[in-house]
């Protein structure tokens, strides 16, 4: 009996030491999370064919990709993008409700990352007076931070300032955005340091960023083989000030002086390679990638949104833009392989939202689409008010599609705030332009499990947004008659690429739908920490290696 012990026990260990065991990567010594701002997915496939061997495609067919991705709130604007994206979770829970929103206890309009403690560093500017602080919750990046008792840098790197702010989180190394004007820097706030790094002032003292606009904008091909895209010269496109036509080539040396110098840089593809270079320059003057801790770069590219929002999806200026951001991927990337080294750092690749197509193009071909009259709509709200309560007092503010009420006015001529709110949606339905308003109150008694209501739930946030929420048509937008915009959560707004690849990621796509709050946990658990304290995402499993 003894002996048949012995036996049994000796063929459970070689059974076990035989067993497969599963790998054990070596995390990536960095990750490199790249937002493209306004980057539609269709962008990829329409394309796909031009784009190189070495930009997107090497990520295609080398990464993961989420072919059905999507943000699942409203409003899909920058900030609230770049935020979801790295906290895990939705404005309802981490308090960036829109770029700029009406603060109910301060009763003013503020701005997401504004923050009149810190001063600029970099310039006598005030555009250095930014922060995080009002982000309620924690970030990747801030929890990379944590599981590494600190060690390990965190860098973010956008023009904008919220792009690059809000992703590096609270406990980032550095945060640094374009200054243009007459001055083209990169700044920083004395929320992170009292004075620019060496390597970040010999970076502005190249004055790299003037040769970008001493050339012409013309298209990187032959324009005749921009076949993706509608003719050049149209009513659907914004100019630059001092132009006569939509079309190439954009003489940018003689706009500089009418478009605000180097502010002009924003707006061309050059924005996005003087961001790439600016980024390349962070990695090797912080060392990143080379510690035994893993860092974090945070890098955002805008100028892909400023052109967009000018030109729109259809124009042959997003078709070139996107061509020569290939190149700078490529070259990113190559960059990555040498300084890094290939097996070395995980990248995810991703968008803060997307964008609808101009809706007077889509009017011209009869697709159902709109403009809003914002005075129009105030003018019917308050028409309302005084209909119903004899007054035009009640509402103190209407943005965002929110309207925020007066509660100590209408409790002052004997109504409720409910009452006020709920007479408000009753009519506004009916308003040309609106599609569906919902109370404040409902948001927090129901729920909606699906829809473009389950996304205004998302977005909705019990502390800071207004009493009533209002959906306009889908393909509507207010303003002029040129160009797009974004915010809704409509698909065209929603709908962005996801591609991880690098370090720990498996090489595949699925069409199963996903959501952008989905990337922080999955990055999280490749990086065996914790995700950010108020995630609601998932892991998405797939994407990893198993």
């Amino acid at each position: 009996m003894k002996k048949y012990f012995i036996s049994s026990i000796v063929l459970i260990t070689l059974f076990l030491s035989c067993k497969p065991q599963k790998k054990q990567l070596q995390k990536p010594k960095l990750v490199v999370g790249i937002v493209v701002d306004q980057m539609r997915y269709d962008y990829l496939t329409r394309f796909y064919s031009r784009y190189s061997e070495n930009g997107f495609k090497r990520i295609l067919k080398n990464g993961f990709s989420l072919e059905n991705a999507h943000y699942n709130y409203i409003p899909t604007y920058t900030a609230v993008g770049h935020t979801s994206i790295y906290t895990g979770t939705t404005p309802a829970n981490h308090g960036i409700i829109s770029n700029n929103w009406y603060d109910k206890y301060l009763k003013k309009s503020i701005y997401c990352v504004d923050d009149s403690t810190y001063t600029t560093i970099g310039n006598l500017s005030n555009a250095g007076k930014k922060s995080p602080f009002r982000l309620f919750t924690s970030t990747v990046t801030d929890q990379l931070k944590l599981a590494q008792n600190m060690r390990g840098k965190t860098i973010g790197v956008g023009i904008k300032d919220r792009s690059a702010i809000l992703p590096a989180g609270h406990t980032a190394d550095a945060a640094y955005w374009f200054y243009g004007k007459n001055d083209a820097q990169w700044i920083s706030s004395s929320f992170y340091m009292d004075k620019l790094p060496k390597w970040v002032v010999d970076f502005n003292n190249t004055k790299k960023v003037d040769e970008y606009l001493k050339q012409p904008w013309n298209t990187l091909y032959d324009i005749k083989t921009y076949t993706n895209s509608i003719d050049d010269d149209n009513i659907f496109e914004g100019k630059f000030i001092g132009e006569n036509t939509t079309s190439f080539p954009h003489d940018i040396p003689s706009l500089r002086a009418q478009n605000g110098n180097f502010n002009l840089l924003k707006t061309i593809p050059a924005g996005n390679t003087y961001t790439a270079d600016f980024a390349k320059a962070a990695i090797i003057g912080e060392n990143l990638g080379k510690s035994e801790d893993t860092d974090f770069l945070a890098l955002s590219f805008s100028s892909t949104d400023y052109i967009g929002h000018k030109f729109g999806p259809a124009s042959k200026e997003i078709e070139d833009t996107y061509l020569r951001f290939d190149k700078d991927l490529a070259d990113l990337l190559s960059f990555l392989d040498k300084q890094v080294g290939k097996d070395k750092y995980t990248v995810f690749l991703t968008a803060d939202h997307a964008a609808v197509h101009v809706p007077a193009y889509l009017q011209s071909l009869k697709i159902p689409a709109h403009y809003l009259n914002s005075s129009k709509l105030k003018a019917g709200i308050l028409a309302i008010t005084q209909k119903y309560f004899n007054s035009v007092e009640l509402i103190e503010n209407i943005s965002n599609y929110q309207i925020f009420l007066n509660k100590e006015k209408i409790e002052s001529i004997g109504f409720t705030k409910d009452q006020v709110a709920e007479k408000l949606v009753e009519e506004i339905v009916e308003f040309e332009g609106i599609y569906k308003a919902v109370t404040a109150k409902t948001l927090q008694t129901s729920h909606f499990s699906d829809g473009i209501l389950n996304s205004l739930q998302n977005g909705y946030n019990q502390k800071l947004s207004g009493d009533v929420l209002m959906v306009p048509y889908p393909a509507t937008l207010t303003g002029g008659r040129t160009g797009t915009s974004h915010g809704s959560g409509y698909s065209y707004d929603t709908h962005v690429p996801i591609i991880f690849y690098g370090n720990g990621i498996a090489s595949g796509i699925s069409k199963k739908r996903y959501n952008i709050i989905d990337i922080a946990p999955t990055i999280a658990n490749l990086l065996q920490i914790e995700a950010p304290n108020s995630a609601t995402g998932k892991i998405i499993e797939e994407a990893l290696h198993q």
